[in-house]
């Protein structure tokens, strides 16, 4: 059965863009970008509110020449070979190939695409995750903690969800990037 993953990218103090919106401090070095490729290669389909797909969506178009960095060519290809499903329902058409919109997120859909998925399915950005997270859907985390603190803004992790945790595996990266990878415990 495909596990559904939630991966982040915060500050310290727990999110994900600060109060005007701005995440420019949580751009990965080519050491965290090419950590963070291998964590998303298996991943087969990505789940994407709006905006998240508004921000990932740039990966379609990726200049991809000699002239990028090798962890950004690589993430081109790993994102784009992927089918994605973005939520919302305003967006009209999608911009990127092997995308499907669907108007709303529904838990239902979800649990029952787990165990027909051949690989791993991801969940991006923090209001969509919120709602997998109280549905029980989501399986393990990845955060990615920036060496930060913003003071406010968009959390990673919401409010009033209570799960238990294994810690599986952490790493330390040069720049004082920290990786935790969690499973949830149910």
């Amino acid at each position: 059965m495909a596990k559904l993953i939630y991966s982040a990218i915060a500050s310290l103090d727990g999110y994900i863009a600060d109060e005007n919106g701005n995440f420019d401090w949580a751009a990965p070095d080519e050491e965290v970008h090419a950590f963070v490729n291998d964590l998303e290669r298996p991943i087969g389909t990505y789940l994407y509110g709006r905006r998240m797909y508004d921000v990932m969506v740039a990966w379609e178009t990726m200049d991809t020449g000699a002239d990028q960095q090798p962890a950004m060519r690589d993430y081109a290809h790993i994102w784009r070979a992927a089918d994605k499903i973005v939520y919302s329902s305003t967006l009209e058409k999608a911009t990127s190939a092997r995308t499907q919109i669907v108007r709303g997120f529904d838990p239902e859909a979800v649990r029952q695409m787990k165990p027909q998925a051949a690989r791993d399915i991801s969940i991006g950005g923090p209001d969509l995750a919120a709602q997998a997270l109280k549905a029980g859907l989501v399986d393990e985390i990845h955060l990615i903690l920036t060496p930060i603190l913003v003071g406010g803004g968009t959390q990673a992790l919401p409010d009033h969800v209570r799960l238990k945790l294994d810690l599986l595996d952490e790493r330390r990266f040069s720049s004082g990037v920290v990786h935790l990878h969690y499973r949830a415990v149910i």
